[in-house]
């Protein structure tokens, strides 16, 4: 007989990426025998929809946040009567607000001390220093399991069927083969107030992937679009496309070139070539993690274009 599963309320991060960089640690709990509750924002649900994982849509005012999770603590109490005697939640963010929220609805959360919300925190573990990101969520694995284990060296993004369906779908209205080169020019955010958008993007893309002869695609996010209609013209622009089916476009492409965001780690958890562009990003903390993953940085910060196409060329077997 196996044993009944224990609920596990989970705080997803807010971004893409970091979402993404905690997958591991995630499968690791599923797979320990965790029923995982995940709470994070509304494209979580599209993106982790391949490992079948609820997830709760992260409300507004800390009232609602507090509610959804007194709620989610009573289902997972009605299945396991011991809930309230052990860990039954793991906070991802760092934020003294996320901490504040489980301790409101009396949820007993392990999380990492920051921010001085230790006491809000059932077990306050401290948080590794001069590690990737993935380890840092890695190592909330390590505590609640009890077992240091060294992370895997891929994430393992898994991609739902219904998501490969809308994928094809959309290839074939469009005419995009696959094998095709995916861009992402796009970058949330600042890195030591810097900008993370590689500087010669567009023109790289207008003068030096047609070489190659294959469609160039790109996914503008929320607010991306008109930056993709007015820069990279010679791309097929595919707004409005949800992160699963994005991860369906890019297990099927030869490469996705990205700056530092999001879709970048998409690539790499799917296990897909990418060419990283990074500027002032520190990649020992932040770059896409796994074996297909090239970081290319230059000596004062941005590749030259030249390093890039190189790096394209060697990927698609003509280097």
């Amino acid at each position: 007989m196996t044993s009944p599963p224990r609920p596990l309320i989970v705080r997803l991060r807010n971004w893409v990426g970091d979402v993404t960089l905690g997958v591991p640690t995630l499968q690791r709990l599923a797979d320990h025998g965790y029923a995982l509750q995940l709470v994070g924002k509304g494209w979580a649900r599209d993106l982790l929809a391949g490992h079948g994982w609820p997830v709760h849509v992260l409300p507004k005012t800390l009232r609602e946040r507090v509610r959804q999770l007194r709620e989610l603590k009573r289902i997972a109490a009605a299945c396991d009567p011991g809930l309230g005697r052990r860990i039954n939640a793991v906070c991802f963010p760092y934020s003294f607000s996320s901490a504040l929220d489980f301790r409101l609805a009396g949820l007993r959360a392990l999380g990492h001390a920051y921010e001085g919300r230790s006491l809000l925190l059932a077990r306050a573990a401290p948080r590794p220093a001069g590690v990737h990101e993935l380890e840092v969520y890695w190592d909330l694995g390590n505590v609640l399991l009890g077992q240091a284990a060294p992370p895997p060296a891929t994430i393992g993004l898994r991609v739902g069927e219904a998501h490969r369906a809308q994928a094809a779908a959309l290839r074939s209205a469009q005419g995009i083969e696959p094998g095709c080169i995916v861009i992402c020019p796009f970058a949330g955010g600042t890195w030591a107030q810097q900008d993370k958008t590689w500087p010669a993007f567009a023109e790289f893309v207008a003068q030096g992937l047609p070489a190659f002869g294959r469609s160039v695609v790109v996914c503008p996010g929320p607010g991306e679009e008109g930056i993709a209609r007015e820069q990279f013209v010679s791309a097929r622009l595919l707004p409005g496309v949800n992160l699963g089916t994005y991860a369906a476009l890019l297990q099927d492409a030869a490469l996705m070139i990205s700056n530092d965001t999001g879709p970048g780690h998409m690539a790499a958890a799917v296990g897909t070539p990418l060419i990283s562009v990074l500027g002032p990003s520190d990649p020992a903390l932040w770059r896409a993690w796994g074996p297909s993953v090239q970081v290319l940085r230059g000596d004062s910060g941005w590749p030259e274009t030249r390093t890039v196409l190189e790096a394209v060329a060697r990927t698609l077997g003509r280097g």
